[in-house]
Parts: C-alpha cells; structure tokens; sequence
C-alpha cells in the first residue's frame, strides 16, 4: 500500500506535480470552501491514487485528500454552480501563472469548461491525503 501524500507547492514546477496527483480527482461544488478572511481556498477531493498502479494493481484505489491554497487575494470560478452543493466536478489539473512574480494566478480546470481562478500574493499550495475512500469508487452516493 502506498504511503499517504504530503505534498507542498511553492512554485509552478511543484505545483505541477501537485496536478499530476489530482488529475481526475472528483470534487463536489460543497467541498470547495472559500474562507475570505484567511485568503484561502481549501477544496476537499476524492483523488485517485496513481502510485498504486504504478505498484502493479490494475485499479487504482480512491483517497480523500484536502487541497489547500493560501495567501489567495480572490476567488473567482467559471461554469461551476456552488449553489448545487451536490454538483460533482471533474478535475483535470491545475496551473499557475506569475504575473508580478511571486504574486500571479492558480487556474484549476474541471471537465466541461468548469474552472477557479485564484490571484495569491505568492504560490502556497498543500495537498494531503485524509485516507481511504471507504465508499469504494466515489462515483456519488445517495444517503437517504
């Protein structure tokens, strides 16, 4: 079994690597929490874990994982309704773009054109692992 992530991203070289371990993670709009006060973002996702295929499994299993940006000046987001709190979103990756180095933006892109864009002062990105999803695929789930 792989070891849990922790991973820190203080430029676009390891927020690169940040994407690679989130891409095709699934976010739900009510996990994606904007605290203004703080300047920061914290989205809480179901990743999947790449490392165990890369270890021979033939699926990869899912984690719940939290990403964390801070030092985040605004919040904006396109083709994402959070007023739909059980909207399920697709994330494809995530880039950064410095404008007046180190300030400049965090654009993190869903599938059908869903997108948030962050403007930081300066590139501080976390992402870890919580555990195991112990719901299985993290395809939804009816509680009822």
């Amino acid at each position: 079994m792989s070891p849990q992530l922790k991973l820190i991203a203080l430029d676009a070289d390891d927020l690169a690597v940040i994407s690679t371990h989130v891409q095709d993670a699934r976010v739900q709009a009510s996990d994606i929490i904007w605290r203004q006060a703080e300047k920061r973002l914290v989205i809480g996702l179901n990743r999947l874990d790449w490392e165990q295929t890369l270890e021979g499994q033939t699926e990869p299993r899912r984690l719940v994982a939290a990403l964390r940006f801070d030092r985040v000046l605004a919040c904006k987001s396109r083709n994402i309704d959070l007023a739909a709190p059980d909207q399920v979103l697709d994330l494809v990756g995530i880039e950064f773009h410095a404008d007046d180095a180190p300030a400049g933006s965090a654009l993190l892109l869903f599938a059908q054109g869903g997108a948030i864009r962050l403007d930081v002062e300066c590139l501080e990105c976390e992402l870890t692992d919580l555990g195991e999803d112990d719901l299985g695929t993290g395809e939804g789930t009816d509680e009822g």
